[in-house]
């Protein structure tokens, strides 16, 4: 049995500028760390294409890294983005998903909808939905609002 999540999230933003903010490495970089008070260590290489890779180093600290590493599966810019993550946390722990988003137009905005599947125990997916994924789209909301406004 695999164990995975699902969420949703509506956009400020069309699908378009949703996709770009969420795969572009210069605007990750932004939007990696707009929420933070004290800026931390954000590292990303994006190889957007079936087959290439994005590399994601963060954390509050050189001896509080976070490492994620995502090939690309499949790219139906700016509907939809199929990955294998393979993330590791400072303890060394290692996982290895397979990740989901599509990018609906809806309302004048975007619903992201993210589906990642493979978790090894509830608690860790249970993580994921409640801290990591809600915290990413926290702020790729506050990125994309900060975009529109300065429009």
């Amino acid at each position: 049995m695999t164990i995975d999540m699902r969420m949703t999230r509506q956009l400020p933003a069309s699908p378009e500028e949703v996709f770009d903010a969420y795969t572009d490495a210069e605007k990750q970089k932004i939007w990696f760390s707009i929420l933070d008070e004290e800026p931390g260590i954000v590292e990303i290489d994006v190889d957007l294409r079936v087959g290439g890779k994005q590399t994601a180093v963060w954390g509050p600290s050189p001896d509080m890294l976070f490492r994620e590493t995502q090939t690309f599966l499949e790219i139906e810019r700016p509907r939809r983005l199929v990955t294998e993550s393979v993330g590791s946390s400072p303890d060394g722990e290692t996982m290895t998903t397979r990740i989901e988003i599509t990018f609906e137009e809806r309302d004048g905005g975007t619903l992201m909808t993210v589906v990642q599947s493979g978790f090894p125990t509830p608690e860790v997916r249970d993580f994921f939905a409640g801290e990591a994924w809600s915290g990413a789209l926290d702020r790729v909301e506050a990125y994309l609002a900060r975009e529109r406004s300065r429009g």
